[in-house]
C-alpha cells in the first residue's frame, strides 16, 4: 500500500510531537496489564446504566463531566506508566480509527432522518399498527434504528391517541424498530458499524444472520398483531375510540422529502468506503487512515450540512428536532472509546491476559468458541450496558481479526452480532433509541412501564424467543 507523508493535524502540532517516536503507534502488551485497567471502562458503562435510573437530573446536567472523569482516570495512569507518547498515539488511534467515523455516520443518519416529517393522522387498527411496525423494522437497516424510530414513533402515537391501551404498541415498537430491525447492515445499529470499521464486509450480516433476523421479525410482528387485536376488540377500548383528539383533516403528507435522496447518499458513501480500494492511506501518528474512509467521513459531513440547509423548518419543528441526543452520544462515546483501549489489549492477549476467565467461559476445552455462549454473553451485557462497546469487547474476545471471523469463525461472529443487536431490546438502557422512544411516548401521555415493568415484557416475549433461537441457529 502506498504511504503518504505523515500528517499532523493542526490541533496536534507542538514541538514535543516532532520527535520520530510520536509517529509510531503505541504497542502495549495486554498480557502485562492487570484487570484494574478495566475499571474506568466498567465505571463509565455502569454510570450510563445506573445514573439515568437513580439520579436522572444529575445525569442530565453532568453526563459529559462524568465521561471526562472516567477518561482521565484511565489516561493519567496510562501516561504515567507507559509514557505520554504511548497515551497520545493510543488516543489518536481511538479517535481516527473508531470514534470519529462512528460519530460522523450517526450524526448524518440522525440529521437526515430528523428532516423527514410525516404529518396527518391514521386510525390505529391492529393491521395498520402492524404495517407501521413492519415498515419501521425494514427501514431500520437502511437509516439506522434511531432514524427509523424517530421517523415513525410520532405518527404511530397519533394514530393510536384515541385508544386506551397503547403501551404495548410502544414496547413492541422498541423490540422491532429500535433494535431487531437494525440487524442487516452496518447502517442499522452502531455495533455493526463498529464491525464494519474493523473490516467486516458491508453485506456480511445480511448474508449470515438473515434467517435469525427474519425469524425474530416474523414472530414478533405476528405476536404483536394478536396482542393488539386482543386489546382493540376490548369493549372498553371500543368506547374510548369514539373520541379522537386528532381527527383526520388534511390526510397524510411528508415534509422534507429531499432527505430521502440524502439518505441514499449516506448508504452510497458507506458502500463506497468498503468497495473502493485505491491503496492510498495517510499516517497520523502511527494510525493509518485509508483514503476511502477519509473521503466517506468528509462527504458524510457535507451531506449533514446540506440536510440542515435544505430541509424545511416545518419538518424539523414537527419532529421536535434537537441536538441533545447526539451531544449525549458524542460525549459518552468519547469516554467509552478511550477507556476501552486497555480492555481490548487484554482481550487480545487471550488466555495470557487478565480476562482469561472470559475467554474460557465462551470456549470449549479445546479452545474453540462456543457460539451459544457468545450469543448470550454478548446479549446479556448488551441488555444492561450499551451494545456498541459490548460488541467490540466480544469481537476482540473472539480474536479481533475480521478476515478470520468472517470465514472460519463466521458462526461466532453471527452469534456476537445477533446478541448485540437483538438483546439490546431487553431493557430500556440496552440501546439509545429505547429511552428516546419511551420519553416521546410519555410526553404524549402514554403510561409506559417502569424499568422492571418493561423487563417483564421482555422476559415474557423476548427471552423465550432467544432460547428457541439458541437451539435453532447457534452451536450449543
Amino acid at each position: 500500500m502506498r504511504r503518504v507523508t505523515t500528517l499532523l493535524p493542526q490541533i496536534l502540532i507542538a514541538a514535543t510531537l516532532l520527535s520520530p517516536a510520536w509517529a509510531r503507534a503505541a504497542d502495549v502488551d495486554g498480557a502485562t496489564l492487570s484487570a484494574a485497567w478495566g475499571v474506568p471502562f466498567a465505571g463509565i458503562l455502569l454510570s450510563i446504566a445506573l445514573f439515568p435510573l437513580f439520579a436522572p437530573k444529575f445525569w442530565h446536567h453532568h453526563y459529559g463531566k462524568i465521561a471526562l472523569v472516567w477518561g482521565l482516570l484511565f489516561l493519567g495512569p496510562f501516561a504515567a506508566q507507559f509514557g505520554w507518547h504511548a497515551a497520545a498515539t493510543s488516543t489518536v488511534h481511538a479517535l481516527l480509527a473508531e470514534y470519529i467515523p462512528f460519530i460522523v455516520l450517526l450524526t448524518a443518519l440522525y440529521v437526515v432522518a430528523g428532516g423527514i416529517c410525516v404529518q396527518g393522522n391514521l386510525h390505529g387498527t391492529p393491521k395498520l399498527n402492524t404495517a407501521i411496525l413492519g415498515l419501521g423494522t425494514v427501514l431500520a437497516s437502511l437509516m439506522g434504528t434511531t432514524g427509523a424510530a424517530m421517523l415513525l414513533i410520532r405518527p404511530l402515537l397519533r394514530a393510536n391517541d384515541n385508544r386506551k391501551h397503547v403501551a404495548h404498541v410502544v414496547v413492541f415498537f422498541i423490540f422491532l424498530v429500535a433494535n431487531a430491525g437494525g440487524a442487516l447492515t452496518p447502517l442499522g445499529d452502531p455495533p455493526l458499524f463498529l464491525g464494519f470499521l474493523k473490516g467486516v464486509e458491508f453485506t456480511w450480516t445480511l448474508r449470515n444472520i438473515l434467517p435469525e433476523t427474519l425469524f425474530i421479525w416474523v414472530v414478533l410482528l405476528g405476536l404483536f398483531y394478536l396482542v393488539d387485536r386482543h386489546y382493540f376488540q376490548n369493549r372498553e377500548e371500543e368506547l374510548h375510540r369514539s373520541q379522537d383528539p386528532t381527527p383526520d383533516s388534511t390526510g397524510i403528507r411528508i415534509i422534507g422529502k429531499v432527505n430521502f435522496v440524502l439518505l441514499l447518499a449516506v448508504v452510497g458513501l458507506v458502500l463506497m468506503s468498503g468497495l473502493w480500494k485505491p491503496g492510498t492511506a495517510f499516517d497520523v501518528m502511527g494510525t493509518e487512515v485509508p483514503l476511502p474512509a477519509l473521503a466517506r467521513d468528509v462527504l458524510l459531513v457535507a451531506v449533514t450540512i446540506v440536510s440542515l440547509v435544505v430541509t424545511p423548518r416545518a419538518a424539523r419543528s414537527g419532529n421536535e428536532f434537537n441536538w441533545e441526543p447526539m451531544l449525549e452520544v458524542g460525549k459518552l462515546f468519547a469516554g467509552i472509546f478511550l477507556t476501552i483501549i486497555p480492555v481490548i489489549a487484554m482481550l487480545k492477549a487471550g488466555t495470557d491476559g487478565a480476562f482469561a476467565g472470559v475467554i474460557r467461559t465462551v470456549s470449549d476445552s479445546n479452545g474453540q468458541p462456543i457460539d451459544s455462549m457468545y450469543f448470550w454473553a454478548t446479549g446479556i451485557l448488551s441488555s444492561f450496558l450499551d451494545n456498541a462497546p459490548t460488541y467490540l469487547v466480544f469481537f476482540n474476545t473472539a480474536g479481533g481479526d475480521a478476515a478470520t471471523l468472517m470465514t472460519r469463525d463466521a458462526s461466532t461472529l453471527a452469534a456476537i452480532s445477533a446478541g448485540a443487536v437483538f438483546m439490546g431490546a431487553n431493557t430500556y438502557i440496552g440501546n439509545a433509541p429505547n429511552l428516546m422512544v419511551k420519553a416521546i411516548a410519555e410526553s404524549r401521555g402514554v403510561r409506559m412501564p417502569s424499568f422492571f415493568g418493561y423487563m417483564a415484557y421482555s422476559c415474557a416475549v423476548l427471552v423465550p424467543l432467544f432460547l428457541v433461537m439458541t437451539f435453532l441457529f447457534f452451536h450449543v
